[in-house]
Parts: structure tokens; C-alpha cells; sequence
């Protein structure tokens, strides 16, 4: 089928439910940020594949809000399909809250999927249109009707992620989250977010790409916990392992009907953010509610001891994999062919070199030329270019390890580039090193120092239109909730950054039909001195890979910006060099040279 198609099957259904809009988001039942094959109902209906996104259907209009990481990208995909493309944040856009309060009738009817729809948007959207006495109507998946060969859900095996992995125990970990429970009063913690569930039963999986999480519900009691699975994922072994918690299995969509006879003598506490609209319509109407962010959320996000140094050795096997990788691609891209698919396989295979590697942390990003200007652009058998000299090659990849997954961009120059590459290379590197080398006073967020990432590129008129970090999980979410870099974004910045955190710092340009620019490190917070003016903060830097010299305006970089550069890079190749053969070395050793 044909999006056009589609659409016109879609609307035939919405016929007959009497719905006037029908909303599509990214998310599965679980309020993901990526999901697995079976939930990408968006991509199906509008043919956009990008990871972020929200689409409406009315009788005689589609449109579908995205950001700006895929403006481009959704531009390219929506192209010929009638369905309108709306730039999130961009004047003059209408929100998506916007547009369907300028097409709802009164008396109309508001239509979606309430599994994958969030409380907190199902409540909006109720009291938004309230004036109007529009009804929603969440109870019916009407894109699963049309979708015919719709991929089934994952069975793959759960697996249990060891303590000298993961630092602490489950029995620690429900202690934990049971003491935040009594503070607010709760008997009972409802979860279905999947990595605050993986991480407190300290078991993963393969039910979404890429993210190592397992499609569950969980039930949080005082004395047990209930979860909700397909049991065929778990060995007797991980049964077991599970039971010595008084983990209670059942069915994975049991949880609905399990929720809707649960005591009236319960106080339940929920995240508003992370819990769908269709369950929370479940719970009885005279049970008591306390809305508060799931305590897993912030305690995951500060990493233990032990987790810490885990991820120091898997940043170091991927510095190995990734240096390997810049050298071959900068010495063998003249002479012989290489293009975007077979540099990104090349890559994961130095990775799957290295002990106790999994698979990778996120889709690659592989990008030639014009391509990198495609923020999350995606190479495939259509888009599929060779790598030439005389321009940029970005790749943007990460590896998931028993040790802690990673993240990383690198941008390297094939031959010689232009001047203006060069000073926005320098640039993009300028704000990523002036942000690793912050101190500031705890109570500070990534709100506060955003603007160090981008006080070069402003300075010169331009910017980059997505944050500039996002906290990153132990083997979990690529992109962990809790602490972000986002001048823009209020939620995930206002937190404080804690002692423990692991954050991305990822500046970028993106010039449209010439290249794209993103230097990314991960950052490791750390408590510095404490004085009469207060805890002190800093950063700890955990990626090792050569940021590439060949790109490097060195005229554009003060003193103080060439000392920590020819630091990190001593640092660099300290580390890395012992593991190179004598040509990687000798290589590694020119293109970490002071300059």
C-alpha cells in the first residue's frame, strides 16, 4: 500500500467510529523513546521514519510535527504523500494542541491509540477541548486494522545483568524505591517505563532496537512485585533469580485488567509523564492517586561506583574500535572504494573485536558531504554514496557492552577542505571543549551551561537546532531522561546536575546541501572542591578518540583551548596507542601531536 493508500483507509475507519481527527505518536505502550518493529505506527501511516514525531489525520488533512533534528530528513520522506510537514519550534508553526483546537468541531471526537498515548497528554488534551465537548475516544488502534503484515511482538530472551555490572542489587534497588513510596504515602508503584524496569530487576533484553530493555509492566507492592511479561523470555534460571525478590509473574497485557481490581485501600503512586492514558483510565475512580516522578528515574541516572569504572573500560575498548576505525578510513578512503554502508559495518566490526560487546547503542549515523547536514540521517541501498577527499565524513555511532553503552560523534576531513569547513569544525569543537572544561556550583542544570556549547557559533551567527547533551543510561536508553544540555527544553535541564551523571557534550552546524559538523564526547559529573562559596562541580571527560587535526583552523583556537586540546589527545594516545598495531600507532601519534 501506498501512503495515499493508507490515509484512505485510515479515514474510511475513522468513518465509521465518528472520529474527526485521529492522532498518531512515536511512542509504544511503554511512553518509549524508540521502539521495536511492531510499534512504529507513524512511520507505517506517513512513511517518515525518524525517531520523533506525532501525526493527524482528518478527513481532508495530514500533518505530521517533527523537530528539527529531521526537518530535512522528513522533507525528503514525506515528499508526494499529501500528508504537510510541521516544524516544530519554528515561527509561525502551529503546535500540534494548536491545530486540532483550529479543526475540532464542536461536539467532535479526538481519536488515538490511548496504550500509546501518555496520562499526562490524554488529561491535556480532556481539559484543552473541554469547551467545545469534544470526546475522546482511546480505546481503538485503528492503524492496526490497516496495517496487514504488522511485525509481532519480540521474544527474545531476557537476560540478567550481573552485580559486578551493575553495582547493586534488586533487593538494594526496591528498598530504595520503597522508602520514596512511604515518603509520599504509597502503597503501590505503577511502571511501565522499560528501562526504569530493567534497571530495577537488573535483567535486558532485545525487544527494542538497539536499547537493551524488556516490554514489561511492573507493580511495585511493599512486600512484592508483580510483573507483567511474556513468560516464554524467561529461563527457569532468570525465574528463579527473579522469585528471590517476591517477583510475582504474569501475563504481559494482564496488566490492565489486573490494575482495574486493585484494592480501594491502595495509594498508588504514578508518574503522570510515564504512565499511558489507557491504563490510568483503568485504575478505580476511588482508589487514591499521588502524581510524582518515578524515583527510578533519578536514581539510575546517578551511576555507583562500580558502574563508573564499567564504563571507563567500555569508553576505552570503543576508543580502541573507533581510532582503528578513523585511521582506516583516512588513509584507505583514496585508495580503495569505500562508501557510507560499508564504513558503518566496518566500524561495528572493530567494536564486535572487543570483549563483552553486545550490539550498538543506536542506529549509526553515517554521513558523507551534503548527508551530514541531515542531522539523524540515516544511509541506505538509495541514499548509499562513496566517500571522495575534498569534503566532511561524520559518523555519529555508539556500542552497547556489558560495561555500559557509549556515544559517540566524530567528523573527519577526507583530503584537503575548504576554509569555511574549517572554521565551523573549529567552532563546533570550540563549544565542545569549553563546555568538558566547566566549573560551576552544584545547583547548576543543563539549562545554566547550554550557552557554552553554543557561544561560538552565535557569535558568528549561527546555531544548531537540537541540545547539546542528553544523559546516557548503563546499558540501557541511549538517551536517558533526568539531565539534558538545553537552553530550549525546561523539563530534563532544571535538575541539578549530580555527582555520578553521564551526559553527552554534542555541538554541531548543519549547512544545508554542504555538510554537517558534530564533535561529541560523553561527560562523567564529578564533585570538585567545596568551600565557603558551596559545592563546587566539574566535568570528567570518558571518550578518548582524536578529535581530527586535518580539520582544524589552529589560528582560531586561543591558548588556553590548544593546552586542553594537546591534553586530551596526549591523554588519547596514552591510552589507546598500547592497543594499535605499529602503523595505527605511528598514525595516532601524527594526529595527536600538540599543536
Amino acid at each position: 500500500m501506498t501512503v495515499q493508500e493508507r490515509l484512505t483507509a485510515l479515514r474510511q475507519l475513522m468513518s465509521q467510529h465518528n472520529i474527526d481527527a485521529y492522532l498518531i505518536t512515536s511512542a509504544d505502550n511503554h511512553q518509549s523513546e524508540y521502539v521495536g518493529e511492531h510499534f512504529k505506527s507513524r512511520a507505517f501511516i506517513t512513511g517518515f521514519t525518524g525517531s520523533a514525531g506525532n501525526a493527524v489525520i482528518t478527513m481532508d488533512k495530514a500533518g505530521l510535527w517533527t523537530d528539527g533534528r529531521y526537518f530535512i530528513q522528513a522533507e525528503t520522506e514525506l515528499a508526494g504523500s499529501g500528508i504537510e510537514l510541521y516544524k516544530m519550534g519554528n515561527p509561525g508553526v502551529p503546535t500540534v494542541d494548536d491545530f486540532l483546537d483550529s479543526i475540532l468541531p464542536e461536539n467532535g471526537v479526538l481519536g488515538f491509540d490511548g496504550r500509546v498515548i501518555s496520562m499526562s497528554e490524554g488529561k491535556k488534551y480532556k481539559e484543552k477541548f473541554a469547551y467545545k465537548n469534544v470526546r475522546l475516544e482511546d480505546k481503538y488502534d485503528l492503524i492496526d486494522s490497516i496495517w496487514t503484515e504488522r511485525p509481532a511482538m519480540s521474544e527474545h530472551p531476557v537476560f540478567i545483568l550481573e552485580e559486578k555490572y551493575s553495582g547493586e542489587s534488586t533487593a538494594s534497588k526496591l528498598s530504595r524505591v520503597r522508602e520514596e513510596m512511604k515518603k509520599v504515602g504509597a502503597t503501590a508503584h505503577l511502571l511501565i517505563t522499560l528501562d526504569d524496569i530493567a534497571w530495577l530487576l537488573n535483567f535486558r533484553g532485545r525487544d527494542v532496537a538497539y536499547t537493551p530493555v524488556v516490554l514489561s509492566y511492573a507493580i511495585i507492592m511493599m512486600d512484592c512485585v508483580h510483573l507483567f511479561i511474556n513468560k516464554k523470555k524467561l529461563s527457569d534460571e532468570v525465574k528463579s533469580i527473579l522469585s528471590r525478590d517476591n517477583v510475582d509473574l504474569h501475563d504481559y497485557n494482564d496488566i490492565y485488567d489486573f490494575v482495574a481490581t486493585l484494592s480501594t485501600e491502595e495509594i498508588v503512586l504514578l508518574d503522570s509523564a510515564r504512565l499511558n492514558f489507557a491504563l490510568y483510565n483503568c485504575i478505580p475512580s476511588n482508589i487514591k492517586i499521588v502524581e510524582a516522578t518515578n524515583p527510578a528515574l533519578l536514581f539510575k541516572a546517578v551511576k555507583n561506583e562500580i558502574e563508573i569504572e564499567n564504563i571507563k573500560k567500555a569508553h576505552i575498548k570503543d576508543a580502541i574500535a573507533h581510532t582503528k576505525f578513523m585511521y582506516w578510513v583516512k588513509t584507505t578512503y583514496d585508495k580503495e572504494e569505500i562508501t557510507e554502508l560499508s564504513a558503518s559495518d566496518k566500524l561495528e566490526a572493530l567494536r564486535a573485536e572487543q570483549e563483552n560487546f553486545l550490539w550498538p547503542s543506536f542506529a549509526p549515523i553515517s554521513a558523507y558531504g551534503p548527508h551530514a547536514a541531515m542531522c539523524h540521517y540515516s544511509s541506505s541501498e538509495e541514499t548509499n554514496v562513496v566517500l571522495e577527499g575534498g569534503t566532511l565524513y561524520l559518523t555519529d555511532t555508539g556500542g552497547n557492552y556489558l560495561e555500559g553503552s557509549t556515544d559517540i560523534t566524530r567528523t573527519v576531513a577526507l583530503g584537503e577542505i575548504k576554509s569555511e569547513l574549517k572554521r565551523d569544525f573549529t567552532n563546533v569543537l570550540r563549544g565542545n571543549l569549553a563546555l568538558s572544561r566547566a566549573k560551576f556550583l552544584y545547583g547548576c542544570s543543563g539549562l545554566n551551561l547550554d550557552i557554552l556549547a553554543r557561544q561560538y557559533l552565535w557569535s558568528n551567527n549561527q546555531d544548531f537546532n537540537h541540545g547539546t547533551g542528553h544523559g546516557v543510561g548503563y546499558l540501557l536508553s541511549i538517551h536517558e531522561p533526568a539531565c539534558r544540555f538545553n537552553w530550549k527544553s525546561i523539563e530534563e535541564t532544571v535538575r541539578p546536575l549530580e555527582g555520578g551523571m553521564v551526559i553527552t557534550d554534542e555541538p554541531g552546524i548543519y549547512i544545508e546541501d554542504s555538510h554537517g559538523i558534530r564533535s561529541e564526547n560523553e561527560l562523567l559529573v564529578r564533585k570538585d572542591v567545596k568551600n565557603e562559596y558551596g559545592q563546587f562541580m566539574s566535568f570528567e571527560v570518558l571518550t578518548f578518540v582524536p578529535f581530527d587535526l586535518d580539520a582544524i583552523e589552529p589560528s582560531l583556537l586561543n591558548k588556553e583551548e590548544k593546552v586542553q586540546l594537546n591534553a586530551y589527545h596526549k591523554q588519547v594516545y596514552d591510552i589507546v596507542a598500547p592497543h594499535l598495531n605499529d602503523e595505527e600507532r605511528e598514525w595516532l601519534k601524527k594526529y595527536t601531536r600538540a599543536i
